[in-house]
């Protein structure tokens, strides 16, 4: 089976210090994969590399069997490879109804007609109440985005990335900020996405990971060190010296 995203040798440099090392991994339908790792260990240069936002110096990046590793990101994003970000980017005086139906019209080619007249355009109304819906966003609808609680705002921008129907959703922390007592609402979000959608997530939460993922892959110094299930992976020496430490002992 073609993976939908083949990823294959990619390399960054910076300044003569090697960021992404020859990493490579694959993604099918359905995969629930968390990506894990000490700080600087590249994780987010990876995703940058992966989605666009930087150029590797070397290797592949291909969705669903197309060479996609100098395409623009808008041009990943029409593929199907969407991300999010570990700090929200939404517009606080727009409601969670306004960011949706402007990702709708974006992915439908019609950004154009973004503000002002999506309310009457019955298509798109119907689809952002579907996603306000699923994500339990509905009672915040029409609140502005400066009014609601930092958790509603991480679960809008799952919202957002649905909006844009992806093949591959690559999350990159997306409990970040959340109280611990919040991390809930994530967790339930994550498991209602598609089962044929290919999730990789990267977070620093060992528990909301091994809850997540069924297969883990941890980066070091910018190299792949495991790729493997979430029950090997605390068992790992490598991984163990280089990250996990005392949380593996306790597992």
């Amino acid at each position: 089976m073609t993976p939908l995203l083949d990823i294959r040798s990619l390399r960054k440099t910076f300044g003569g210090l090697s960021v992404t090392n020859d990493v490579s991994l694959s993604l099918h339908p359905g995969d629930r994969v968390a990506l894990i790792g000490p700080n600087g260990a590249g994780k987010t240069t990876f995703v940058n590399l992966v989605t666009g936002a930087l150029k590797p110096d070397g290797g592949r990046v291909s969705l669903n069997g197309m060479d996609v590793t100098r395409s623009r990101p808008t041009e990943r994003v029409k593929r199907g490879l969407v991300r999010s970000f570990q700090v929200t980017r939404l517009f606080k005086d727009m409601t969670p109804e306004e960011h949706i139906a402007c990702a709708v019209l974006q992915r439908m080619g019609k950004a154009g007609r973004m503000l002002g007249r999506h309310g009457r355009m019955t298509d798109v109304m119907t689809e952002v109440g579907d996603i306000l819906d699923f994500l339990q966003l509905s009672g915040i609808a029409n609140v502005r985005v400066r009014e609601i609680a930092y958790g509603q705002q991480r679960l809008l921008e799952l919202a957002i990335a649905l909006a844009l129907r992806p093949r591959v959703l690559l999350l990159d922390e997306p409990a970040a900020g959340i109280p611990h007592a919040q991390t809930g609402l994530i967790e339930k979000a994550l498991e209602r996405l598609p089962a044929d959608l290919a999730v990789l997530m990267i977070d620093h939460d060992m528990d909301l990971v091994f809850r997540f993922a069924k297969r883990v892959i941890v980066l070091a110094a910018g190299s792949v060190i495991f790729d493997g299930s979430p029950q090997a992976v605390a068992q790992d020496a490598r991984v163990r010296e280089a990250y996990l430490g005392s949380y593996a002992h306790a597992r």
